[in-house]
This record gives structure tokens, sequence and C-alpha cells, in this order.
């Protein structure tokens, strides 16, 4: 290979910056479609295999016919198509203390990928959240590293299950119905200081290697094909330049032999400001380790600079070497070199029923009963279905959009019911009730209106608005204010549960005692119906607290096992119900 191909190898490019003649002009090797970026809107399946194959046709038309690799961030299913399953986020998974399950959601969200012609996603995120106000901490399974390395099966379930004598560190996938996954964000993106996005996490090395490293060896063990960089600092040193944790850690102590990827302009953050020295970023995060680096918009420029400093010998030969090589086996393991382009074999996997119901599934299993009746001999859930008239009330009851959160369609989600098909949690009320009972909805109800309008009882949907990366970022974790009011005029008047739609614990406390019930619901996804289906006792009430529930923000951080541990619920709580049992229902 000359050396341009080679570092085209090793440049991955945003696909709405990019087409099949710049794939063969330049030889890139990966192609990427960040958050909300699509073909089109509500673009079909059919829109996405011609997409990536259009790629692919150009990189088949280069000398070495080297296929490109397609990544996209389905991080909760294939998360950025119309109409595609939108499974719970990661922070309700990790209540659902059920790996096989999590397993399945993997299997599914592979097949949902490949149907559009995808054959990489972005996902696990294996980060040990340890401050909820960090704004990816929907994206961690648990404070608690032992529950996300539990959930690590989501590898075998994007990968296949790795056979017996496959060599320790080497990526696996098992066939076309299989993508390959990315261990993320390596490492310590959990543990910034106030859980600020992008931050530094300042801890010893016993620390680091005890709290967030014990998901990768994991991941590695189970054949993960690829591994992402954070953007956050260890003790000052950007990941994105330690070659320590990544040379000499990662792919030395660890043994891991797939490709390390920058994540979306990573490397522009080594200094500061971003993009200031860009020599010196591209020289010290190739240096350091990386093999793939996500350069979305300035391709041109990053293979200049990378060609520049290899022919000036500031990054030796060897080191481009080693990450075509790491690159060019994930290839080879993912069948692309054998079948390169996509077709629309796996189309009518997009949103199947099959896969909803699974979702359906997962949801039941993370929602979290914190509270059930003012005292324990008046329990409130589960509701009765039949009732001469109930009220559904709150912004998040009827809200498709703020019930999936971000990575939904669009990077940082939005509101409303046309972005993509599933259903509510009001359509899951709605379907579950006894039909002769009457079902009133709300978003803003006032006191004076549930004092008069006699009600059996109110369910209240609150929460917060969607939100990813940095925009999420909170240092006071308070409920919106409307839902705040909605709570305070439906409850001081009528008996009520609220359902907390959330990325994360949040203030509750004080309203606490004016509650009857107290749900939390995460970020559930698609399927709103599994949400009615424990409420009204078709399932009982299974999910633990995977993090501490603290009473207020100046407790934080606050995890399990610390000193002065004051929760105001504790890691691993949860209230049990069982089933009702109706015939015929």
């Amino acid at each position: 290979m000359t050396l341009a191909e080679k570092i085209g190898q090793m440049t991955q490019v945003e696909r709405l910056n990019m087409n099949g003649d710049i794939i063969k002009n330049y030889s890139i090797g990966s192609a990427i479609s960040g958050g909300g970026s699509w073909p089109r809107e509500k673009a079909s399946a059919k829109d996405w295999v011609d997409m990536v194959n259009e790629f692919q046709r150009g990189a088949m038309s280069t000398r070495l016919g080297i296929p490109i690799i397609f990544g996209i961030d389905a991080v909760h299913g294939n998360n950025n198509v119309y109409k595609a399953t939108i499974f719970p986020h990661n922070v309700g998974l990790g209540a659902t203390r059920d790996p096989d399950l999590v397993k399945r959601i993997g299997a599914a969200t592979a097949l949902e990928c490949r149907a559009t012609g995808v054959q990489y996603a972005f996902a696990p995120t294996v980060a040990v959240c340890r401050d909820p106000r960090w704004g990816r901490c929907y994206e961690s399974y648990s404070e608690d590293h032992t529950i996300v390395q539990q959930m690590t099966e989501l590898v075998p379930g994007l990968q296949g299950d790795i056979p017996s004598g496959q060599p320790q560190g080497y990526p696996y996938l098992g066939g076309k119905t299989k993508v390959v996954g990315c261990a993320k964000h390596y490492v310590g993106d959990g543990g910034t200081v106030k859980g600020i996005n992008e931050n530094n996490t300042i801890i010893n090395w016993d620390g680091l290697r005890n709290i967030h490293m014990p998901p990768y060896p994991d991941t590695i063990r189970k054949g993960v094909g690829t591994v992402m960089v954070s953007y956050s600092s260890w003790n000052g040193v950007k990941m994105h330049a330690n070659h320590d944790l990544v040379t000499n850690y990662l792919k030395g102590t660890l043994g891991f032999k797939g490709f390390v990827i920058s994540d979306w302009q990573g490397i522009d953050k080594i200094t500061y400001p971003p993009h200031s020295n860009y020599t010196y970023s591209v020289e010290a995060s190739i240096n350091a380790g990386l093999d793939m680096i996500m350069v979305p918009y300035n391709y041109v420029e990053f293979i200049d600079t990378l060609t520049d400093l290899v022919e000036k010998n500031y990054i030796p030969m060897s080191r481009i070497d080693d990450a075509v090589r790491r690159i060019l086996r994930v290839k080879f393991v993912a069948g692309l070199f054998e079948n390169p382009y996509a077709d629309l074999s796996l189309a009518d996997q997009i949103g199947s029923q099959e896969h909803r119901e699974l979702a359906r599934e997962a949801v039941r299993k993370s929602l979290v009963l914190l509270k059930n009746g003012k005292n324990l001999t008046s329990p409130l859930v589960p509701l009765p279905e039949k009732a001469n008239k109930i009220l559904v009330a709150g912004t998040h009851a009827d809200d498709l959009g703020f019930q999936c959160g971000g990575w939904t369609i669009t990077w940082n989600g939005m509101s409303g019911n046309d972005m993509t098909i599933g259903t509510t949690i009001l359509n899951g009320i709605q379907s579950s009730v006894d039909p002769s009972t009457e079902v009133v909805y709300r978003q803003n109800a006032t006191s004076e209106f549930v004092k008069t309008s006699k009600f059996d009882y109110a369910i209240v949907v609150v929460g917060e608005p969607p939100y990813a990366e940095s925009k999420g970022d909170d240092m006071n974790l308070t409920i919106p204010l409307s839902g705040l009011e909605t709570i305070e005029n439906v409850c001081n008047n009528v008996k009520c549960v609220v359902v907390l739609i959330s990325g994360r614990p949040l203030v509750i406390e004080p309203y606490l005692s004016k509650i009857d019930a107290l749900v939390a619901a995460w970020l559930p996804g698609s399927e709103g119906q599994g949400v009615a289906d424990v409420l009204f006792g078709d399932f009982g009430f299974t999910g633990k607290l995977a993090r501490t529930w603290f009473k207020r923000v100046d407790q934080l951080p606050m995890n399990f096992g610390d000193p002065n541990y004051d929760p105001l619920f504790p890691f691993g709580f949860g209230l049990e119900t069982k089933p009702i049992s109706v015939s015929g229902h």
C-alpha cells in the first residue's frame, strides 16, 4: 500500500461531506452518519442502502478495492432511522439487572442496522457514571462497574457469540446479521469533575483501574471490534493523546487487537482553543495509538497533515502500519471483502413487531417503583383498570420524542409524535383501561380543574426535555417548572402516581410527601405501552436502582459505598408488585 492509501484507511468522514468520488480519490476507509444525519427526512431502508452502496462503489473502484466500513450511533436501537425500534436508554437497562435482555437488544439492533446497510455501531457505552449532573449519564448502565460489566452482553448481541478457541483480544463477527461494536469512551468519562462533559477526571491509578476500567477487559474478551477514546482527560492529560493508556495499557496489557477510533473531531480538542495547533493534535493522537480518526469535515487537512508528519519522520511508518493492519483486520473479520454491498433482504426488520415486543419487555423490566402509597397499608399501584374517570396529565404523557430522549432521529432528540413510529404512554394507558373508563388528558392541569372534576385517580407524567452530551450537563437537576406545577396541582387534589421520564435521578424530595406513588421510568423509548403494562398490573414492578437517588444536589457526587452515604433512595432500591391475574385480560 502507498502512504496515501494507508492514511486514507485511517480516515472516517461524515456522509454529508462525502460521495463515491471523494472515497475513490482519497482512499477513504470509513464513513459515518452522525446524530441526525440521514439520506433524507424519514428515509427508508432503500434510501439508506442506496447511499451506503454508492459510497461502497467508490471504495471498490480504488486500486486496491478495500471496502469502507459505515458507522452509526446506534446507542438504543438504530436510533437515527425513521420507524426503527427505539429501546430504553442504558440508564433504564441497568435497572433491569438482565444481561440476557441486553444481549437480545444488541441482536435486534444489529438486524435493524444491517437492514440499512450499516456494518458498524458505536455501542456499547461502558462508562461508569459517578455524577448524574453529566449530560451523558443516561448512556451509562450504572454507577457500579459490576453492573456495567454484566451489560457488556450487548457486545455478543451485536457481534455474535465468540467461538471457543478464538485468540484473546482479536475482534469477532458472526456473519451478515451482525455488526461491529465499539466500547466507549475509553476511559474515565463518567468520573469528570462535577460531571461536566469532556472535563478532567481526577483520580489515582488504582481508582481508574478499579472503577472505570473493568468493563473494557470484558468487551475485549467478548471480541469487541473497536474502542472509542474519550474527549475527557485523566489527571490533566487528554485521553486522545494518552500513549500510556491507549498503546501501553489497552493494546499492550489488555491485548486489544481491534482498532482504536477517535470521537467526533476528538483530536481537534487536544489543544485549546480547539484546532489551534492541529499539527500537534494529529501527531499526539496518532503517536498515542489512535488508528482511525473521525474527521467528519476537514479530512483533506487531516490527510495532508498526517502525510507531512510521516514524511518528516515525526510519526514512524511502523505506527501507520499498525493502525492500518488493525483496520483491515476488522474489515476482514466483518466479511466486507467477501460481501461489500448491502441489500434489502433485512428491510422488514426495521421496527418489526418482534423487536417492538422486546422493547416493550425492556420498558417493563426497567421501571423502578420508588413509592407506593402514603402509608404501607394503602398502595396505589397496580392501578384499577375500571374506574369512572381518570386524569392523565403532564408534558411527557403524550410525547414520543420526550420519552425517547436524546440520540433519537436527531442528535439531541426532539419533541412530538411525528418524528418516528411508536406508542406514547397516554396511548398505552388508553388501551389498558376498561372501555367504560373515561380518560381525560390535560398537559397542564390547573388545581381548580382537578379539584372540581371528580377523578378517581391521576397519572402525572413529567420529566426532562431531550438532550445529548454537553447540552445535558445540569448543575441543578430540577424537574422543569411546568412539571413541578403539574405535580402540585394534581397531587394536592387527587390520588396520584407520578411517572418520571428522565436520564438520571432528579430532585424530588420536596414533593415526595404530596405524591402517592412514584415511578422512575427513565427514557423508555418508542414503546410507551410497557409503562402502562406495569402500572395496571399486567406485569409486576421488578426494576432496581442502578444508581443512587440523592436528596439534594449539594450531596453530589454520591455513590454507594461512599462515607456519609445519605441518599433519598439507595442504590439497589426498588419496590416490587405482583401482577394482577385477570381472566381474559
